[in-house]
């Protein structure tokens, strides 16, 4: 059985993520789509940060905190969707915004053998407490942005 794995339509592993999906610009959702979903998963959680926002702000800055059901490899487009606080304050969706330079951004996949039960506006501490214990497996795709 081949791995599973997080992908993005709109860009490939370590290039560039557009200008469009950038929190000052456009700031649209990128396709992602997970394969090779075990079939004992109960849903797909979604973590999207910045780890060197650590230097600039002093903390990883939270992107993006989505859960759902494991019905599509479009993820995340369950009936089950469920979206967290991001470190803009906002739930969904946002994207890269770095304060200088270039930086990476990772989102990070994984296969869950529950569904969280955590309310709308969730944090990421929360999602991260919420799947200890219950990750069957995980996967992770990069991509840099320059403002």
């Amino acid at each position: 059985m081949s791995e599973f794995s997080i992908t993005s339509t709109d860009f490939k592993e370590g290039e560039e993520i557009p200008k469009k999906f950038g929190y000052k610009f456009e700031n649209k959702q990128p396709n992602i789509e997970v394969d090779n979903v075990p079939e004992n998963a109960s849903s797909i959680a979604l973590i999207m940060d910045d780890p060197d926002a650590m230097a600039a702000v002093g903390k990883i800055w939270v992107h993006w905190l989505v859960f759902g059901s494991n019905e599509s490899k479009k993820f995340p487009n369950g009936n089950l969707r469920r979206e967290g606080k991001t470190d803009f304050g906002e739930l969904g969706y946002g994207g890269p915004a770095p304060p200088n330079g270039r930086h990476t951004y990772i989102f990070k996949a994984y296969a869950l053998d529950i569904t969280p039960d955590l309310k709308k506006g969730y944090s990421k501490q929360e999602l991260e407490d919420a799947m200890k214990g219950h990750i069957i497996t995980e996967s992770k795709l990069t991509g840099t942005f320059t403002s």
